[in-house]
C-alpha cells in the first residue's frame, strides 16, 4: 500500500479547484447572507435561492465539511469565522473576490496550457481580450475587481507598522485602485494628504471611498497614465501589487516616471510578492502562474526587483515580510542621484 499517500496526494490536488468551485457557488448564491439573517435550514436555503432542495443540501454537506458552515440541515447551517467572511455587508468581506476567482478567473485558469506554451495570457485565450481591456468595457465587472482586489487586504495594517508615516506630509498612490490602502494609510494619520492616480474608469471608484471613508479635503484623485507622468512632490509613493501585472519594460518604464516624480527625500513603498529562491513559500509561486492566466505578469524574486529598482536610478533600502506572505520593499532614489 505504499502508493496510498501520493495517490491521495493526487486527488487532493486534481480536486482542489471543486472546492473552490463550491466557495465560489456560496458566494453567488448569498447562502452567507441568508444564513447570517436566519435562513439556515436546507428548506430555506432552496426557497431564498431558488435551487433544487436535493442540490443545495448537496452543497452545503460539502461546504460544512470543508468548514465554512457548520450545523446541518435538521437544526439548520451556522457561519463558521471563514463563512462570515463571505457575507456581502462584512466589513471585510471576501465575497467579490470568490465571484471573480469562480468566474473570470477560473476560465482563464482553463486555459492554462495555450498560456504556457505561448506566453499569452489565459484570460485573452479564454475571452479574446486582455483583463484590462475587459475590465474598461464594463464598469460594473470594474467595480467588482476593485473590490476583490480589496478583500485579501489584511497586509493593510501591516504597511502602517512598516513604515514610519510620522515625519510625511502627502502620499501619492500610484495605480490605487479604489483606494482602500490609501485610506488606510490616511485614516491613521490624520495630518498626511493623498493623492491617488489611476484611469479614468476607476478615479471615480476610489474618490467616492475615500471621500466615504474620510470626508472632503484629505485627498485628490488624478485620472491618467501612470507611464506617462506621476505627481510630484509627494513624500511617500505607494505601488501596491502593480509591478507584477507587468513585464520587466513596462515595470522599468513605471519605475522611471516615478523617479522623475520623487523628491531627493522620498521614499517607494513597493508591495509584492517576493519568489524564494529556495521554493520554500507556495503561495508566491502560484500568484506567479495565475498571473500569467490573469493579466500576463509575472511576480519576481528579490533580484529580478532589485534589478528594475537599479535600472530605474532607485536603490532597494529594505525588505519587510507581511501576512499572506507578501512584501514591503522600501526603495530610495539612487546615492548618486540624491
Amino acid at each position: 500500500m505504499s502508493d496510498v499517500h501520493p495517490t491521495r496526494r493526487v486527488v487532493d490536488l486534481l480536486t482542489g479547484a471543486w472546492q473552490a468551485q463550491a466557495l465560489h457557488a456560496a458566494a453567488v448564491l448569498d447562502l452567507p447572507d441568508h444564513i447570517h439573517r436566519g435562513r439556515g435550514t436546507t428548506a430555506e436555503l432552496a426557497d431564498a435561492t431558488g435551487c433544487e432542495k436535493d442540490g443545495i443540501e448537496r452543497l452545503m454537506r460539502l461546504l460544512t465539511a470543508m468548514g465554512v458552515f457548520t450545523g446541518g440541515n435538521d437544526e439548520g447551517y451556522r457561519l463558521t469565522e471563514v463563512g462570515d467572511l463571505l457575507r456581502t455587508d462584512h466589513a471585510r468581506s471576501m465575497r467579490d473576490m470568490a465571484v471573480i476567482y469562480g468566474e473570470e478567473f477560473h476560465r482563464a485558469w482553463g486555459a492554462v496550457v495555450p498560456a504556457v506554451r505561448t506566453g499569452v495570457s489565459g484570460f485573452r485565450h479564454a475571452f479574446g481580450v486582455t483583463l484590462g481591456e475587459h475590465l474598461a468595457a464594463d464598469p460594473g465587472a470594474a467595480a467588482g475587481f476593485q473590490r476583490a482586489m480589496n478583500a485579501g487586504n489584511v497586509f493593510f495594517q501591516d504597511v502602517l507598522r512598516a513604515h514610519d508615516f510620522g515625519a510625511d506630509r502627502t502620499v501619492v498612490d500610484v495605480a490605487g485602485g479604489g483606494g482602500m490602502l490609501l485610506s488606510t494609510i490616511l485614516a491613521a494619520h490624520p495630518d498626511l494628504r493623498g493623492v491617488l492616480l489611476d484611469l479614468p474608469h476607476v478615479v471615480p471608484v476610489a474618490d467616492a471611498h475615500l471621500t466615504r471613508e474620510l470626508g472632503p479635503g484629505r485627498h485628490l484623485t488624478v485620472a491618467g497614465d501612470i507611464f506617462d507622468s506621476v505627481p510630484g512632490g509627494g513624500d511617500v509613493y505607494l505601488l501596491s501589487r502593480i509591478l507584477q501585472d507587468w513585464d520587466d519594460e513596462h515595470c522599468l518604464r513605471l519605475l522611471t516616471s516615478i523617479r522623475r516624480a520623487m523628491p531627493a527625500t522620498a521614499r517607494l513603498l513597493i508591495v509584492e510578492r517576493v519568489i524564494p529562491t529556495d521554493g520554500s513559500a507556495l503561495l508566491p509561486l502560484l500568484w506567479d502562474l495565475h498571473l500569467l492566466m490573469a493579466a500576463g505578469g509575472r511576480e519576481r524574486t528579490l533580484d529580478g526587483y532589485r534589478s528594475l529598482l537599479d535600472g530605474a536610478g532607485l536603490r532597494l533600502e529594505s525588505v519587510t515580510e507581511m501576512s499572506l506572505e507578501t512584501s514591503l520593499l522600501t526603495a530610495v532614489p539612487a546615492e548618486e542621484n540624491r
